[in-house]
């Protein structure tokens, strides 16, 4: 690492919350960088690209799926869309979703599907496939299937 004080006038650079960023910035030029360096989890993943590779892996699961296929319209890709923005929004990333969706509410969007233990279990299937599939550091993989067994498990609205 290096001291590479911001451009510019002498100000400090802000981050999209208004607070100065650290004037210590990783040299290497990968996408993983030290998260206490970085301004969220969203960037220190790779940002947008990497939580597209993440939601396109998991829709190729979800398109041969013969219980959670049913769930979808015929088209995948405006859930994919939708879901590609929450994940974004949730992890740090710009709040397109709530700008064009309001609240998640994740649950209320799910009620009028039927989402047993078998549902869950194969949306689990399908995004631990997706996680390893971006083959991010271990910690980072850990946080997002943290989240993400949280979520499944919270979706289960029937037996």
């Amino acid at each position: 690492m290096t001291l590479n004080p911001p451009e510019g006038t002498g100000t400090p650079e802000l981050s999209r919350f208004g607070q100065p960023l650290a004037t210590l910035r990783p040299t290497n030029t990968g996408p993983f960088t030290d998260p206490a360096l970085t301004d969220s989890f969203y960037d220190a993943v790779g940002g947008h690209d990497t939580f597209v590779r993440l939601v396109d892996a998991f829709y190729e699961g979800v398109a041969g799926d013969e219980v959670l296929r049913p769930m979808y319209p015929e088209d995948l890709g405006p859930a994919n869309v939708r879901m590609r923005m929450f994940l974004e929004q949730y992890w740090g990333g710009p709040g397109t979703y709530s700008e064009q969706r309001g609240h998640p509410r994740l649950r209320m969007r799910h009620a009028p599907f039927r989402v047993d233990f078998d549902a869950r279990d194969r949306w689990l299937a399908h995004m631990h496939k997706a996680v390893k599939s971006l083959q991010l550091p271990q910690l980072y993989e850990d946080t997002l299937w943290d989240y993400f067994e949280r979520a499944a498990h919270s979706m289960v609205n029937s037996m």
